[in-house]
């Protein structure tokens, strides 16, 4: 593993813990809360945000405008199974979600959440040094680089670690105030 394809890693690792936080409910209308969401159309598990037109038009609204009205019903099942925790309004044609303000225990729970999302980051990040490391290790072992490049390698992959963990750290707090701003 070269050290660019680790940074490339690390970088995707940080992408995919970002999504996680945006499928955490903040009290305000999201349309990325629905991500997650997968509908059963025509015997296909699809995400919902190919099946529709999600819009947010107001801070506590959600609304979503399916492209073919015959998977209105199969829209509103998904969001009901989900774990997103909103109960879908089905007009006939359009679907509201109303987002209601958080409880402060609701808001201890979704910053545990993101905690529980950003150490998994952190480990997936640990996971991808080892991986470098060991890979340097190998190269050193087999003589194809000297101990001292080793040893540089080693601590420009320590520097990266460092440095994606940190960037983890900082989403972590504006997810956390975010969810605890009222």
């Amino acid at each position: 593993m070269k050290l660019a394809e680790a940074q490339s890693t690390m970088q995707k690792t940080i992408e995919a813990t970002q999504r996680s936080f945006n499928t955490i409910r903040t009290g305000r209308a999201n349309a990325s809360l629905l991500d997650k969401i997968m509908v059963e159309y025509y015997g296909v598990d699809t995400a919902l945000k190919s099946l529709a037109n999600i819009n947010t038009p107001d801070a506590t609204t959600i609304t979503i405008q399916p492209y073919d009205q015959s998977s209105l019903g199969s829209i509103e099942k998904a969001i009901s199974m989900s774990d997103v925790g909103l109960t879908p309004n089905n007009d006939g044609s359009i679907i509201r979600l109303n987002i209601p303000p958080l409880t402060a225990e609701r808001r201890k729970e979704f910053v545990k959440l993101a905690s529980k999302y950003a150490e998994e980051g952190r480990v997936a990040i640990r996971n991808i040094r080892r991986d470098a490391l060991d890979t340097i290790r190998k190269q050193e072992k087999n003589a194809e680089i000297s101990e001292d490049e080793s040893r540089d390698l080693q601590d420009e992959v320590q520097k990266l670690t460092n440095k994606y963990t940190s960037k983890i750290d900082d989403l972590l707090g504006e997810k956390e105030k975010e969810i605890t701003t009222v």
